[in-house]
């Protein structure tokens, strides 16, 4: 397995939590409200793996419910369709799925999208050039993490990293982000590769 699952497949489940009552840092509320705002986008982006292995591709989003990852040197996809997010596995021409309410990209995909409540802010600092907010499930902060990324003035998502309840780390990297565009609707539904395969024959 190419730890392909831990961008966003993860199980990482949100459950419903109190809001918290705690002011928040003015820094937290400028990165939600950017990513409220965020509705299509389209980047490139660099994924390493925990075994240190990279790969590339293209990210697609259409919020809320919508997203797709296509890479350069492989024929797997990742592929949510505002009710299940999929993966498929070229190489053993398999795919699974799971509720995106029962995954990690619940997060992001969710139409009330909020820093606060279900999920916790754990961590907030600017290193390596990029405001960096650390969130768990506010229910069970053991079971993993995401950090973002942010560029300042202007606020720009730039990578995220999600780290397992193992300590995995998966780290995913944004360029070229194109926001507010126009993408077609059927990169986001689920087709299955092996349906448009050519027949194949005896000799």
């Amino acid at each position: 397995m190419r730890y392909l699952l831990l961008i966003l497949l993860m199980v990482f489940p949100f459950t419903a939590a109190q809001a918290q009552s705690a002011k928040r840092p003015p820094a937290v509320v400028q990165a939600e409200t950017y990513l409220k705002s965020l509705d299509t986008a389209k980047a490139r982006f660099l994924q390493t793996s925990p075994d240190g292995s990279q790969l590339k591709g293209t990210f697609y989003l259409n919020r809320p419910g919508r997203l797709r990852f296509e890479y350069d040197d492989l024929e797997d996809f990742i592929v949510a369709d505002s009710f299940f997010i999929y993966f498929y596995d070229a190489e053993l021409q398999e795919q699974s799925n799971a509720p995106i309410g029962q995954t990690l990209a619940d997060f992001l995909l969710r139409s009330d999208l909020s820093l606060s409540g279900d999920i916790t802010v754990t961590d907030l600092r600017r290193e390596g050039g990029l405001l960096q907010i650390t969130l768990t499930q506010t229910a069970d902060p053991g079971a993993g993490s995401i950090t973002l990324g942010f560029q300042e003035n202007p606020m720009w998502l730039k990578k995220w990293r999600v780290t397992d309840s193992l300590g995995n780390v998966t780290e995913i990297e944004l360029f070229e982000m194109q926001t507010g565009i126009s993408l077609d609707r059927s990169l986001f539904i689920y087709s299955d590769p092996k349906r448009f395969e050519k027949p194949r024959y005896n000799n």
